[in-house]
């Protein structure tokens, strides 16, 4: 039997999944959970064999719950699923350590296909976002250029985005202005609509 541990924060995304997967007789699901935390702590106490985790939860997201349970519990698998993969998703996930990454499109019976893959050693990686990762141009942006970037994505004056990156104002524009010259850009909201599509935000 493969013991699940399921972590969503939509709880009828939750109970759907879970309700699909006990209908396989060689699947038991031993825990659910809410959160990033709550599933990083329901791993630690159920101890599953494979744990299906969302990208987006709220405290912890799923590429970080995948590197908290790979560190704390090796011979736990870790599929993550998405609504929205990119690129960029696929590729911080796989780095954490998750050894799957699937849509919550998957059909039910895929799914647990999946979750019987990953469990037996091997990787998966849904075919479209693999070859969307194959396609997609590399990130010509700094680490620094993203993460200021990234938060000028929340329009978010230079001064604040200064105090939340620990960096001068003056470096604050000259990072957003290299970010528009290298994403073609006329605007900082237009990079950072550019950089989202590829996925590096």
């Amino acid at each position: 039997m493969i013991r699940v541990l399921i972590a969503d924060d939509e709880e009828l995304i939750r109970s759907a999944v879970a309700a699909l997967l006990a209908l396989e007789p060689d699947l038991d699901v031993v825990a659910q959970a809410a959160d990033g935390p709550a599933a990083v702590a329901a791993a630690l106490a159920h101890r599953p064999d494979v744990a299906l985790v969302d990208l987006e939860m709220p405290g912890l997201d799923g590429v970080g719950v995948a590197a908290e349970i790979t560190r704390a519990l090796p011979g736990c698998r870790v599929v993550v699923l998405t609504g929205r993969g990119r690129p960029a998703h696929l590729r911080r996930a796989l780095e954490s350590g998750a050894r799957g990454f699937v849509t919550k499109g998957t059909s039910g019976a895929t799914l647990a296909g999946v979750l019987r893959t990953v469990h037996a050693g091997e990787r998966y990686v849904d075919p479209g976002l693999a070859a969307d990762a194959l396609s997609a141009p590399p990130c010509p942006l700094s680490p620094r250029e993203l993460e200021v970037l990234r938060l000028a994505a929340f329009d978010l004056p230079a001064s604040v985005i200064a105090q939340r990156a620990h960096l001068a104002p003056g470096t604050v524009r000259n990072y957003l202005l290299a970010a528009q010259t290298k994403l073609d850009a006329a605007t900082r909201a237009e990079a950072v609509r550019t950089a989202e599509r590829f996925g590096w935000l």
